[in-house]
């Protein structure tokens, strides 16, 4: 437990507690009434309601359209289900910039709409609702569904037997064992439409701002530490609390009983209804899902002289950026890259031997250490990221001039995924094996190389993929830190759409295009290896 408890005293508890202290500590005393002054503002008011209010729609508008996809996955077989599951996971492992750019190709100024119907959506509250169902419909597809595959079937036709209707047995059989799932996947998107920064901060505008966007503004526009560090704690309590359901979720749905093997539950549809409803979730995937994206990449190859690779070729360019780079733009393809490389191996070694420690130990103190693992997802990224900024400047952590300051930042959040995906493996392999290979004379680095590793081969390679696409995205704490001759991808496209003109903007939708593929074929990798297809990710 030592090197994580380290890793995230230094990087993560240290950086936020400095932040949170200079905005509200002044003469060597802590200025409470600050909470009241900044909340009792209007305008922090109005930013607090639509955070919440606009993450409460985000996740019944999921819900709504997802559920009858988690049951045509779930319950259907018919050719092309796994590339299609992996289609509609696509969206998860985007970053939330490419998600926002594809919503402008398709939405904004120019776009798809724009040009059909002379329609602009791009600065409306519906444009960020969408890009969120967009963003989180493979959750309740996969959470709900895992559970609704392994859920016996004849405890709903029981019910019919006994008298109820088709609608009747769902609602008083099926629902209430899918509730657990539901509540877990309903309080999953809620809080990443709560913390929701790169999709409102493009598809926003100045209308709009959600807690993360304002913390933004705050610090790096307006210099207010105060404001920042009180929205910052108000944050991170409401996603502690919503944190703390989902792990209750999590275990009410771990007790739920009768499961049975999803290959047992599976069939070919088979009636008018059923071939409906399958046609109805294939075109909510080829509008929701595929259009956008098939628009993003539409429109980066649609260059002033027509379709061809013009944005493509000006990225190497300094001069076609217009000042905005001091490097080609391409090279923010191999930083995000080597980044992203270089912040894998660092979460493999810190979450795996965390997941090591929570495996071999029990108690309070590995429970409060386990929460600590999941830190980051509840605190502003854009704080920790100021945070880097302003208390790694001396010596001995004097990195602020260091390529590495930013895989440190992308870590943090590839942590919790590798603990994740590792820590049910883990738990999985048998201790007496462990046992039997110690007696017959193994050291204890031989038995983990022996016994552990053949066994957890597979999931540390799905954790590596799921760390490498959720720190190639990274995107709230990198715009702090990411160096002018250093861009990352993410910021990369950020910058060249805060900039006015044609050629900056389909050097934008290339860009994104560019890291869409990455993360496509890192996902499509990982459905490939990934261990146990019956559950979630």
């Amino acid at each position: 437990m030592a090197v994580p408890v380290a890793f995230f005293a230094v990087f993560f508890a240290y950086p936020v507690a400095a932040i949170v202290g200079r905005g509200l500590k002044a003469d060597g005393a802590w200025h409470w009434g600050r909470f009241e002054d900044v909340l009792s503002r209007p305008d922090i008011g109005q930013v607090l309601w639509f955070t919440t209010w606009q993450a409460a729609v985000s996740t019944v508008l999921t819900l709504l359209i997802a559920l009858p996809g988690a049951y045509v996955f779930a319950r259907f077989e018919f050719p092309g289900k796994q590339l299609l599951r992996a289609v509609v996971t696509v969206p998860f492992v985007l970053p939330t910039v490419v998600v926002g750019t594809a919503f402008l190709a398709l939405l904004g100024r120019g776009g798809l709409l724009d040009e059909l119907w002379g329609v602009r959506a791009d600065t409306t509250v519906w444009a960020i609702l969408l890009a969120h169902v967009f963003f989180n419909y493979a959750v309740v597809v996969r959470t709900v569904g895992g559970l609704w595959a392994q859920l016996d079937p004849r405890q709903e036709e029981a019910a019919r037997v006994l008298g109820a209707g088709r609608l009747a047995a769902w609602w008083r059989v099926t629902l209430p064992a899918l509730g657990p799932a539901v509540a877990a996947a309903a309080l999953m998107v809620f809080l990443f439409t709560f913390t929701s920064f790169g999709i409102v901060q493009i598809l926003g505008g100045p209308a709009y701002s959600t807690l993360e966007v304002e913390i933004y503004r705050q610090t790096a526009q307006l210099l207010d530490l105060p404001t920042a560090a009180v929205l910052t704690m108000v944050q991170f309590a409401a996603v502690g609390a919503i944190l703390a359901l989902h792990a209750w979720t999590v275990r009410r749905r771990e007790t739920v009983l009768r499961l049975v093997d999803p290959a047992q539950t599976v069939r070919r549809p088979h009636g008018g209804g059923q071939w409906a409803l399958l046609a109805g979730v294939l075109g909510t995937v080829l509008l929701l899902i595929l259009l956008p994206l098939g628009v993003l990449i539409e429109r980066s190859l649609d260059g002033p002289a027509g379709y061809g690779f013009d944005y493509y070729r000006a990225l190497r360019s300094v001069e076609a950026s217009g000042g905005t780079f001091l490097v080609p733009p391409l090279e923010a393809v191999w930083n995000s890259l080597r980044y992203a490389l270089t912040a894998t191996v660092i979460a493999l070694v810190v979450g795996g031997l965390a997941a090591a420690a929570l495996t071999r130990r029990a108690g309070r103190l590995v429970r409060g250490f386990d929460a600590l693992l999941m830190l980051p997802l509840g605190v502003s990224a854009v704080t920790v990221g100021f945070g880097f900024l302003i208390t790694l400047d001396k010596p001995p952590l004097d990195l602020r001039a260091s390529w590495i300051l930013v895989p440190l930042a992308q870590a943090l959040v590839g942590v919790p995924f590798v603990v994740r995906v590792m820590l049910p493996v883990l738990r999985a392999v048998d201790g007496r094996l462990r046992e039997a290979a110690a007696v017959l004379g193994a050291s204890p680095s031989r038995v983990w190389r022996e016994v552990d590793l053949p066994m957890v081969r597979r999931a540390v390679l799905v954790a590596a993929g799921f760390a490498f696409a959720v720190s190639l995205g990274e995107f709230g704490a990198t715009v702090f830190i990411a160096r002018p001759d250093r861009p990352t991808l993410p910021v990369a496209v950020a910058r060249l759409l805060g900039r006015p003109g044609d050629l900056n903007y389909g050097q934008a939708m290339a860009l994104s295009t560019v890291l869409m593929v990455v993360c496509a074929v890192s996902l499509l990798v990982l459905e490939r290896i990934r261990t146990d297809r019956s559950g979630e990710f």
